[in-house]
């Protein structure tokens, strides 16, 4: 039996007011001594993903920018990969499209629905400290886009009317917890976790089984592409759009509730070996 953990990040594994992360620091140091690969799914950007890596000593692969593309280290032993795609140090996997075209997908979408659509792009860096709690360096590696450009919406603007001509434009848009997001018709969260899933290298008399963990509605697709899938509450119980789902939900907020919900999970599978 192979086991393979796909979180979430804000609200999830970081609690969501202030990001910390200390309560999953034992569960993570498990995992990492069963050798069980924790795979970041967000919609941070990759040098938010590699500090936060830094940090917490994950070295598994990751996704980021709501699935638009997925960093695998060149030197990992767990995924089988063809090596031809190398970036950096990784094996990149690009499912979305660059900041640049989604960019001007942007400015051409408030140009048709005649709205001005502000982005992390048009936004300054004190904005969007204000919007996100995040420090000045933090808010900097948010900034660096690479292939997904978060916005808001406003008010005025009916989601449906907006999700019919960001289609239109060959995009897709996935509401997060403070902004939307506008991403590449190819991107998606479960797109990228499926991908991951079919380039694990068990053996193939061993049970792969996939864990999911998120708490909005753009982990929905990400927790339907996992055989368990677990809601992290927010301060206000579970999100509206993830509830009746049948799926389980941890005990607690955050990063004590990610904990709580990983470290019963691997002592149901040691019970049932």
């Amino acid at each position: 039996m192979k086991l393979l953990i796909f979180t979430d990040l804000d609200g999830t594994l970081l609690n969501q007011d202030d990001y910390r992360y200390e309560a999953a620091i034992p569960v993570l140091e498990e995992l990492k001594t069963r050798q069980i690969p924790v795979v970041p799914v967000t919609s941070k950007t990759r040098q938010e993903v590699e500090t936060l890596r830094q940090e917490i000593k994950l070295e598994d692969p990751f996704i980021v920018e709501n699935g638009s593309a997925i960093f695998v280290p060149l030197d990992s032993q767990q995924f089988v990969l063809d090596r031809k795609n190398e970036w950096e140090g990784y094996h990149l996997e690009l499912l979305g499209c660059t900041y640049a075209q989604v960019r001007a997908g942007l400015m051409g979408i408030g140009t048709f629905i005649e709205e001005s659509l502000r982005g992390f792009g048009d936004l300054s860096e004190r904005e969007i400290e204000q919007l996100t709690g995040l420090s000045s360096e933090g808010v900097k590696q948010a900034k660096a886009r690479e292939f997904t450009e978060p916005f808001v919406i406003p008010d005025r603007i009916s989601s449906d009317r907006l999700q019919q001509v960001v289609e239109d434009f060959g995009f897709r848009v996935v509401v997060g917890d403070r902004f939307s997001h506008l991403i590449g018709s190819g991107a998606g969260k479960g797109k990228a976790v499926q991908w991951l899933k079919q380039h694990y290298a068990s053996n193939p008399q061993d049970r792969l089984i996939t864990i999911g963990l998120g708490n909005s509605p753009n982990d929905l697709e990400m927790l339907k592409a996992v055989d368990i899938a677990i809601v992290v509450p927010g301060n206000k119980g579970v999100h509206p759009r993830l509830r009746g789902r049948g799926w389980q939900v941890a005990p607690a907020t955050g990063s004590q509730g990610w904990a709580s919900a990983i470290a019963t999970q691997l002592s149901k599978i040691d019970r049932s070996i």
